[in-house]
């Protein structure tokens, strides 16, 4: 490989395509897939991976299976633009990170196949992130703007994916283990794509057809943590006994299981095969780090400054789900914001470069699906920013790392992935 600049951006936008096509539900779906029961396969998918899922499932079972059509029904709802054309199912395009009341009628809509089950009849539900905002089902006395709201405070606190679920599991009608006591008793089979650190099935998608481990006391100890001000009924309804979750004896689990069929660590297993194929040492920090994006991204620029120090030529890779505390008024999410950490700590290195971007297609922004899934930055971007103006520690300041990567044309946009395992990061250090 020639060791430059448009090289390094090169290879590392190849290791961001390998990651993501090694989660395609194509990929490995199909061998997945149960055997139908003698009554009707309802597909209930929900995330952003969720209508390219329906649609795999859907043509495992009418074309390779020859299911009659009249056997097979459902509903997949994914985030707006991650659509595809189903045949059977229902498709519904609807909000995140922020629900919307297209996810709210998906939801119910979810909630009413599940209803209609009957023991003679197979489940099957297709997770992947994104699902706890496109199935948004209120707990009882909670309005919808008033869940929307908590959502909007939960994604600015800073509180990590696990303590964000926590919290809307408890204020919902589908989501931990909910779901599964409306399909009872038919066969439950649940197939999820993880995008969380730890690939807990409680926690990918809130966990809606597996028992809960979390309780209301502690999602009323998260927002009194982040010190979160809350509509009243939102409170009232964290207060009440009524909207505790299902735990692991609950009935409703009898006929459920889960398959876990696609995780961070597969994707980062692809990319270390190509990082170790394109002769670099490969220093993997593992599928599951967390933190404040900023931090830890100036953890990951500390390590490569040695690894260049030592003349070695490696590539640091690592995924997880990070945090941004919002203290501006910018826009932009983690991968945006670990990219524009990156810039000042690796300014006047060459042959080095970093990326990073979430694996589904998108990185914070307004909820479309052209939003940017994150940004590449090289040693020489500091330099570039001061040419035009641009002042990276400001944009950092008021955390619009979108608005920064926007004007130095450095923005990673995919556009949809149809998939969802998380982020994925790589720091590439070569000889300058």
């Amino acid at each position: 490989m020639a060791e430059t600049k448009t090289d390094l951006r090169a290879f590392l936008a190849d290791l961001f395509r390998i990651a993501v096509e090694t989660a395609h539900p194509a990929a490995f779906l199909p061998g997945l897939l149960p055997a139908p029961s003698k009554g009707r396969v309802f597909i209930l998918a929900a995330g952003k991976a969720a209508g390219s899922m329906a649609e795999v499932a859907e043509n495992y079972y009418l074309d390779t299976l020859t299911l009659p059509a009249g056997r097979l029904t459902g509903i997949a709802v994914a985030r707006h633009g991650y659509g595809r054309p189903t045949r059977v199912v229902s498709m519904v395009e609807a909000g995140h990170p922020v629900p919307d009341a297209a996810g709210l009628k998906g939801a119910e809509q979810a909630l009413a196949l599940a209803d209609s089950a009957t023991a003679d009849d197979l489940v099957l539900v297709l997770m992947s992130g994104g699902a706890s905002a496109n199935w948004i089902a209120p707990a009882a006395g909670v309005p919808f703007e008033d869940k929307q709201a908590v959502t909007r405070a939960l994604l600015r606190s800073g509180a990590h994916i696990g303590e964000i679920n926590t919290v809307r599991k408890h204020l919902s009608r589908i989501k931990g283990g909910r779901l599964a006591r409306h399909a009872a008793p038919a066969r439950i089979v649940t197939i999820g794509i993880s995008d969380v650190p730890g690939d807990d099935p409680a926690v990918i998608g809130s966990g809606p057809t597996v028992p809960d481990p979390t309780t209301l006391a502690e999602a009323r100890a998260i927002v009194a943590k982040f010190r979160l001000d809350l509509p009243a009924s939102v409170t009232s309804a964290l207060n009440d006994p009524a909207n505790e979750s299902p735990k692991p004896n609950d009935p409703a689990f009898a006929g459920a299981s889960f398959v876990l069929a696609a995780k961070p660590a597969d994707s980062m297993k692809a990319a270390e095969a190509a990082v170790v194929a394109a002769g670099y040492e490969c220093i993997s920090l593992g599928p599951d780090v967390e933190g404040e994006a900023r931090e830890v991204a100036l953890a990951h620029a500390a390590m490569a400054k040695e690894v260049r120090a030592q003349g070695r030529r490696a590539v640091i890779l690592s995924g997880g789900e990070l945090t941004v505390t919002m203290r501006g008024k910018g826009k932009g999410g983690p991968n945006q914001e670990y990219a524009l950490a990156l810039v000042a700590a690796l300014s006047g290195r060459p042959g080095v470069a970093g990326i990073a971007g979430d694996t589904d297609g998108t990185d914070g922004g307004g909820g479309d699906a052209t939003d940017p899934a994150g940004a590449v930055v090289d040693g020489n971007s500091a330099a570039k920013a001061n040419n035009i103006g641009l002042d990276p520690a400001a944009f950092l300041a008021n955390n619009d790392s979108t608005g920064f990567f926007a004007k130095m044309g450095d923005l990673l946009q995919p556009g949809p992935t149809y998939t969802n395992v998380n982020d994925f990061r790589a720091i590439v250090v070569d000889r300058p």
